[in-house]
């Protein structure tokens, strides 16, 4: 059992599949509301401010991607998990895009879901365990800091929430900073794969960062054609 009870938004219309992941889910100790439409489930996110949402894409009055969209015009914090039967590539970046933090593909495993949500809403919200080999506040060019164990970004007064994988990324290019890191290794070492799915996620979280890195021009993430990415600090 979990000491704290994890606060779980589900939005799931599939009546039978939310009813066995609701009470698997509550049986390890999560505390789940659920609801089957994108209406009731913003209500309900507003209400109770919880610390995962596990959202389904095909909603009856929304799609999921509307609604994980109208969370992140107030709201870069809270762990968004997609769950979806859809799997066109397309499908997995519009996820990202619309700032999901994860996706995972209807059927499921319970175990599989367990950690995905214990990954998205462990306080240092890292993928990876041991040690980080990077300072706890690491300077990125003359403007940026990392705090990889809190997963943040520090531009002056200004502190930018990372999602798991974004850290990790991040981390990734600070420990090779300054070298050609290959695009394989790097979907291995993140996504324990580097099929075509994951690397178009992998581009999605590349513009995040340049996004976030943009306003010191001494930082780069330079495409290598042909062999993968080199950050410049």
């Amino acid at each position: 059992m979990i000491n704290k009870a994890i606060t779980i938004l589900f939005v799931e219309d599939e009546l039978y599949l939310a009813e066995i992941v609701k009470e698997s889910l509550e049986s390890r100790g999560f505390a789940v509301t659920h609801h089957i439409t994108a209406t009731a489930a913003l209500e309900s996110y507003y209400a109770m401010k919880p610390d995962i949402i596990l959202l389904d894409v095909m909603l009856p009055d929304a799609d999921g991607f509307a609604v994980a969209r109208q969370i992140r015009n107030t709201d870069m914090d809270t762990p968004v998990l997609f769950l979806t039967s859809k799997s066109l590539p397309q499908d997995v970046v519009t996820g990202f895009e619309s700032g999901g933090n994860d996706y995972l593909k209807k059927p499921f495993s319970m175990e599989e879901l367990v950690v995905r949500i214990k990954v998205l809403t462990s306080r240092n919200r890292t993928l990876f365990g041991g040690t980080s080999n990077i300072e706890e506040l690491a300077a990125i060019g003359t403007q940026y800091h990392f705090h990889y164990q809190y997963a943040v970004l520090k531009h002056g007064n200004n502190n930018i929430a990372l999602t798991a994988r974004e850290a990790e990324l991040l981390k990734l290019f600070l420990l090779n900073k300054n070298q050609v890191m290959d695009r394989k290794s790097i979907l291995l070492h993140i996504w324990g794969n580097d099929d075509f799915f994951t690397g178009r996620s992998l581009d999605v979280f590349i513009t995040r960062l340049r996004k976030y890195l943009q306003h010191d021009p001494s930082v780069k993430i330079m495409n290598i054609r042909g062999i993968g990415y080199k950050l410049i600090a």
